[in-house]
């Protein structure tokens, strides 16, 4: 049985994604090249104990993406409109390969299960997309981002934990006991100001959607499965821009003349070059987490992508010289650090 989850990326990554998350057929196996690469998937999870520190290094890189598009996003001016377009270029870029892999496949198809899980984490993700972008309008970067980050691992271990029968031994179980400590300590001195509630229903989106994402690509193929969730997520993020001045028409009236009373113009609309390296970042930083999760349970590395959450402490208290809470900011940061090396025995 294929031990992870598939999701969104590139044109460029679907390759990747069909050698890393391929499922495994329970029928006879068939023969040739193929019956090759399920030997060496085979070895591949029998070897997971011993790479779990690998595991942790991508869910690291991933978590260093995923903070760098999260401020091209912030300081784009108008965060709704930049997901539009990379997620509408992401799907444009994904289909040709897509097709010509589905073609080659013998045109495999999607159970009424799939396409039904499928379309369900297209609308979390549509929930978060439009629960971060109100977020970032309300708060700042550094306060917004770690309360959206710091409060989805807890979701995503009890998932793992209980709803998927994953296991982890003591000495893990122990770094993501204090991986989460330091999160939460660096959270807490930030949670202020009306974008509190947005981002913390953010993470709640982001655990929902990991969760079904993970056993929604259980029961198709998974590179199929993504390309249909990116197709899906494209047109709800384009539908739902279009009913936005329909259902809160007033409400946008009253924004724009209060921007023109004080002299602020609309922001101008993100260029699509800029919009399609926020959408390699994206899909990108998640590759990185699919591929980690081929290899060590959710447990493991939901926790430890969350660790951008530390850098976004530390670079606020260097940096930015927010020194509201500086000590347990720095000590999160500590904590969080001791709960990555236990995770990596």
């Amino acid at each position: 049985m294929w031990d992870g989850a598939c999701y969104i990326a590139p044109a460029w990554t679907w390759l990747a994604i069909a050698l890393t998350c391929a499922p495994i057929p329970t029928p006879s196996p068939p023969s040739g090249g193929r019956e090759l690469y399920l030997r060496f998937v085979g070895r591949l999870h029998s070897a997971v104990p011993e790479l779990i520190p690998v595991a942790i290094a991508l869910a690291l890189a991933a978590a260093a993406l995923h903070g760098t598009w999260n401020v091209l996003v912030k300081v784009s001016g108008e965060p709704m409109g930049t997901f539009q377009r990379a997620t509408t270029l992401a799907a444009l870029a994904a289909t040709p390969p897509t097709a010509v892999g589905w073609l080659i496949a013998g045109r495999p198809g999607f159970t009424p299960a799939a396409a039904g899980l499928a379309a369900l984490s297209a609308a979390l993700e549509l929930a978060y997309l439009w629960l971060l972008s109100t977020a970032y309008n309300r708060g700042e970067l550094s306060v917004v981002y770690p309360i959206a980050r710091g409060s989805a691992p807890l979701l995503a271990v009890v998932a793992g934990l209980g709803l998927l029968g994953e296991r982890l031994a003591p000495a893990q179980l122990a770094g993501v006991a204090l991986l989460l400590l330091g999160i939460l300590a660096v959270t807490l001195p930030q949670t202020s100001g009306r974008a509190t509630l947005p981002a913390l229903l953010t993470g709640v989106a982001i655990a929902a959607y990991t969760a079904v994402d993970r056993v929604g690509v259980r029961l198709s193929t998974p590179w199929l499965y993504g390309w249909l969730l990116v197709t899906l997520l494209a047109i709800g993020l384009s539908v739902s821009m279009w009913l936005r001045p329909k259902v809160a028409g007033g409400l946008v009236s009253r924004i724009n003349a209060q921007e023109a009373k004080a002299g602020d113009s609309p922001p101008s609309p993100i260029a699509w070059r800029r919009a399609a390296v926020i959408g390699l970042f994206m899909w990108g930083a998640y590759l990185l987490v699919l591929v980690a999760l081929s290899i060590a349970p959710l447990s493991v590395v939901a926790p430890v992508r969350e660790t951008s959450v530390v850098a976004v402490a530390v670079w606020g208290v260097w940096k930015l010289r927010e020194r509201r809470g500086a000590g347990m900011k720095l000590l999160g940061a500590s904590a969080t650090l001791v709960g990555v090396a236990l995770l990596a025995l």
